[in-house]
């Protein structure tokens, strides 16, 4: 069983950073892909950013391409997601998701997810 731990979420204003973590237990994350996903007020759940287990592959949403960066540390079995000139459209709940098989932008392909942290960007 894994289990995912997000942090860092907050209320920020149109052009600041953030970095968000998500802590992960139950399982080596060098054996894991990891990717984030986020979901706005009354919108479906969208791919953000994905990394792959050697961390030399990464894949993001286009709206976020440029802005929003994904690493691991496996030493310290987190992962996370660098958020730059954030933007009022970037406000949802963030998601951090565990694959076990493959990376991709799919959120159907991800086995386990967190409980997720609020992002809220105001103009």
């Amino acid at each position: 069983q894994v289990q995912l731990v997000e942090s860092g979420g907050g209320l920020m204003q149109a052009g600041d950073s953030l970095r968000l973590s998500c802590a992960v237990s139950g399982r080596t994350l060098s054996s894991l892909a990891m990717g984030w996903f986020r979901q706005a007020p009354g919108k479906g759940r969208e791919f953000v950013a994905a990394i792959k287990w050697s961390a030399d592959n990464t894949l993001y949403a286009d709206s976020v391409k440029g802005r929003f960066t994904i690493s691991r540390d496996n030493a310290k079995n987190t992962v996370y997601l660098q958020m730059n000139r954030l933007k009022p459209e970037d406000t949802a709940v963030y998601y951090c998701a565990a694959d076990l098989v493959r990376y991709s932008m799919s959120q159907y392909n991800y086995d386990y997810w967190g409980q997720g942290t609020q992002v809220t960007v105001s103009s």
